[in-house]
């Protein structure tokens, strides 16, 4: 249930979803209330344009990034890198029969690398799926099929694919560490997932290095285009408002 919910919260925590809203309720009301009408549907033009310029998505990821650290210890040889999901596009992995990445995909590169360094012994790659159709492509299998074709050996990998979301990451993470009797880890995720990650893998015991990967936010400086909005700019402060709100969703639960 709460995985559902969150999905919901998701999709109203995003600015496109709040001017959509604004823009209804104003064409709900024009007939009745006029000035009303036109006020709302103003300001969701206003909101939409607002959060679709890059300050505004940069200011954004920059705040929620802010808390990111690496620890990562590079004279030390970790028992395991713990590799997080959210990297992957089922569908369109589905589609091509080939592992197909969004953003994120330094995550599965950074793993590999500390792997192919000799800076790790094992992976530990934790993601599942939310698709509940029957044989439904699961994202640690998917990842562990790319690294095997990067030439990581079989035996090197550990799997974790009933992981739903991030408190469920460090539940079942957990679990197999400590079966591994693993004592030396390093976690990789993003920069602006590291935070939440990194307090929800202490709430379960775990104390892991950590090594940021994903760093979207960048020294802004006045340009000539900084007021045309992009539709990228929009997808990336949504991105940020919803790890905004997860961390606090967290907190109040006491999953980190």
């Amino acid at each position: 249930m709460f995985v559902f919910l969150s999905k919901v919260l998701d999709l109203l925590l995003a600015p496109l979803s709040w001017g959509l809203l604004l823009g209804v309720v104003g064409l709900l009301l024009r007939r009745r209330r006029a000035r009303l009408a036109a006020g709302l549907q103003g300001l969701g033009l206003l909101v939409v344009y607002v959060f679709s310029l890059e300050p505004v998505a940069n200011g954004l990821q920059r705040w929620v990034e802010a808390g990111a650290v690496s620890t990562y210890r590079p004279d030390t040889v970790y028992d395991a890198v713990i590799v997080l999901g959210g990297a992957v596009d089922a569908d369109a992995t589905e589609r091509s029969g080939l592992p197909e990445y969004t953003h994120p995909v330094e995550r599965i590169l950074r793993g590999y690398e500390l792997l192919r360094q000799g800076r790790a012994r094992q992976v530990l790659i934790s993601g599942g799926t939310l698709d509940t159709r029957p044989g439904a492509l699961v994202e640690a299998d998917i990842l562990a099929r790319q690294l095997r074709l990067w030439g990581v050996e079989p035996e090197r990998m550990v799997l974790e694919g009933r992981s739903r979301n991030t408190r469920e990451n460090a539940v079942e993470s957990e679990r197999l560490i400590r079966e591994k009797g693993w004592r030396r880890l390093v976690l990789v995720t993003s920069a602006a997932h590291m935070p939440r990650a990194l307090g929800t893998f202490e709430a379960v015991g775990l104390k892991p290095d950590t090594l940021v990967v994903d760093v979207r936010a960048h020294d802004w400086h006045l340009r000539g285009t900084w007021w045309q909005p992009r539709a990228s700019n929009l997808s990336a402060g949504s991105d940020a408002l919803r790890e905004l709100f997860g961390r606090l969703v967290y907190r109040l639960r006491g999953w980190a």
